[in-house]
């Protein structure tokens, strides 16, 4: 399959008022995709919406450094943000090991849910900590927003996915209600619930995609016995351990009970997880199909 036909229907889980996405414009000036007009640039303006041609032949007449704005219609719709989570853990695994590659499979969700957004005429939007600090990218008509080989690095702090609903939280123009926001991580180091309420009174349509290796991290293989290589995520080269019998079951034990935990919380959330267990482009746009089937099952069952 073609990454052009890589896309997935964005089903609300609620029935939304009015049209969906970008169909539907206001009459008020904002974020949007259609041109309203165009003024002189103001302090605190948002560079990206500058049009440059035109503030170039403004210049060259004036003989002065003038900006024209390009004003634009708000879009009265949801917005499709993606928070991508980059802590060292999301770097798992790389070769020689034949299991999840974990920032794969990021990769191409971040791409699949991008290039939805624009198919259903919506406006993207991304953040990550990958070096630390917020990089954030506007909502916008553009695909571009996040690169692969840009966003190389993965030093997200162990909060990364709390400071990023509170950033949206508190980020103006405030998300419009219904807004879609896909969080991508493993999850190993959930946000506190505090932190999913927060987004869910605020009426966004929160979907958690979890990547998680379904081998080590899911579960536990019988390893006992046998110098298995293991990946440090403070060191670059794999390590090796011997585990008793006993510390295999109690691992798998506790990695098991987390990832029912998980989904036992995003149940009681009222929440609807996606879950890639491949890094392969197929797998992981089979997962956001599926999860669609689901959701467009469900509404009409409900509604």
């Amino acid at each position: 399959m073609s990454a052009v036909e890589q896309t997935f229907p964005l089903v609300p889980r609620r029935p939304l008022l009015g049209m969906s996405y970008a169909a539907m414009r206001s009459a008020r000036r904002g974020v949007g995709t259609d041109i309203a007009g165009s003024r002189a640039y103001r302090p605190g303006d948002n560079v990206d919406n500058i049009d440059w041609a035109a503030s170039a032949r403004l210049s060259a007449a004036s003989g002065l450094d003038e900006f024209i704005v390009r004003e634009r219609f708000a879009d009265e719709a949801p917005w499709v943000v993606v928070v991508a989570d980059r802590r060292p853990s999301m770097a798992l695994y790389g070769d020689p090991f034949p299991w999840l590659r974990k920032w794969e499979a990021l990769e191409h969700a971040v791409d699949i849910v991008l290039r939805s957004a624009l198919a259903a005429r919506s406006l993207p939007a991304y953040l990550d900590y990958a070096d630390g600090e917020a990089y954030w990218r506007a909502p916008r008509a553009r695909r571009d927003l996040w690169e692969g080989a840009e966003r190389a690095r993965f030093a997200a702090p162990e909060d990364t996915l709390a400071q990023g609903i509170e950033r949206l939280a508190t980020h103006r123009p405030a998300l419009p209600l219904g807004s879609f926001v896909f969080i991508l991580s493993d999850f190993l180091a959930p946000p506190p619930r505090d932190s999913w309420l927060e987004a869910l009174e605020r009426g966004w349509d929160v979907i958690p995609v979890v990547i998680q290796d379904p081998t080590w991290e899911r579960s536990f293989p019988d390893v006992s016995g046998i110098a298995v290589p293991f990946a440090d995520v403070s060191a670059r080269e794999a390590k090796r351990a011997r585990l008793s019998r006993r510390e295999v079951a109690e691992r798998r034990a506790e990695n098991e009970e987390r990832h029912r935990l998980l989904l036992h919380d995003f149940e009681q959330l009222g929440v609807d997880p996606i879950l890639l267990e491949s890094g392969e482009g197929p797998a992981v746009h089979a997962a956001f199909l599926d999860w669609a089937e689901r959701r467009q099952a469900e509404r009409g069952r409900r509604w």
